[in-house]
């Protein structure tokens, strides 16, 4: 049973969100404000399995954390979709004219910079974590400062949202992927999904070849992902996820693609959360 987890950022944050609401029973959370201290905390088995968002419908993939779980040999065994709302919040009494600076993380900052055309007189500041920075208003007082970050961490940290869902796009998802340190514990009859590594050479056709062959295994490619292989210049290794519906046929394609291309490996057999 997982009784604790790694996140990246702090309670409130959605990492922490996610954490609430995947799991059948509570776990404790081990705060972490990068995603190499997440992943060392399990490494170092401090925790049971961490966290890590993979790729948000707007902003696209998290190609570093494809790497951290490719490079330290994790396991994924599950996945949640998180709608995420940006919120924008400031220490009580205060409106969106006395704010001066806004910290948040990039990528919120990248999905909400529209909104914030219409207040120029505010200065856009990158930070580590969105809940991080609600936590140190609050821990510092801090007035004509504001925070980009959930309801929850507004509701923690005992914040004024001064606007709600201030995002460009107002249909925002993020997908998060639970790892382990050993291989899937779900029942085979339960995998519907699976994300797996290869690497291609040079001929003509040889990605085709292999896309082909999960076609034929009846897989539906759900998300490919490119990566330059480091130590081999203009070489890239491909990140898949695929979905089927008889685990026999992913098992088919495994052993055929594990012939023909470099390098296979499977990262994580789970189920699918969009079913």
């Amino acid at each position: 049973m997982i009784k604790t987890v790694a996140i990246q950022g702090v309670k409130g944050s959605f990492h922490h969100i996610v954490s609430q609401q995947f799991f059948d029973s509570p776990v404790d959370s081990i705060e972490c404000l990068t995603f190499d201290r997440v992943v060392d905390s399990l490494l170092t088995k401090e925790c049971d399995a961490a966290i890590m968002a993979l790729e948000n419908s707007i902003a696209g993939s998290i190609i570093p954390n494809y790497a951290l779980i490719d490079k330290y040999g994790l396991h994924i065994v599950g996945e949640h979709y998180l709608d995420i709302q940006h919120n924008l919040m400031a220490w009580p009494n205060q409106t969106i004219d006395d704010i001066e600076e806004v910290y948040s993380h990039p990528m919120a900052l990248l999905q909400c910079k529209e909104f914030f055309k219409q207040y120029p007189h505010i200065k856009l500041i990158e930070d580590k974590d969105t809940a991080e920075v609600a936590e140190r208003i609050q821990k510092k007082s801090l007035k004509r400062v504001g925070a980009i970050a959930s309801v929850k961490a507004a509701e923690i940290f005992e914040l004024d949202i001064l606007a709600h869902s201030i995002q460009t796009i107002k249909h925002n998802e993020t997908r998060f992927v639970i790892v382990k340190r050993i291989n899937s514990e779900v029942l085979e009859q339960h995998i519907n999904k699976a994300s797996v590594k290869f690497e291609t050479d040079h001929k003509r056709g040889s990605l085709a070849t292999i896309l082909n062959v999960m076609s034929d295994c009846k897989m539906n490619l759900t998300k490919i992902q490119s990566l330059p292989i480091v130590e081999t210049p203009w070489k890239y290794a491909f990140f898949v996820d695929i979905t089927f519906e008889d685990y026999g046929d992913f098992k088919k394609a495994k052993s055929i693609i594990d012939i023909m291309g470099e390098g296979f490996k499977v990262l994580g057999e789970y189920k699918n959360a969009k079913l």
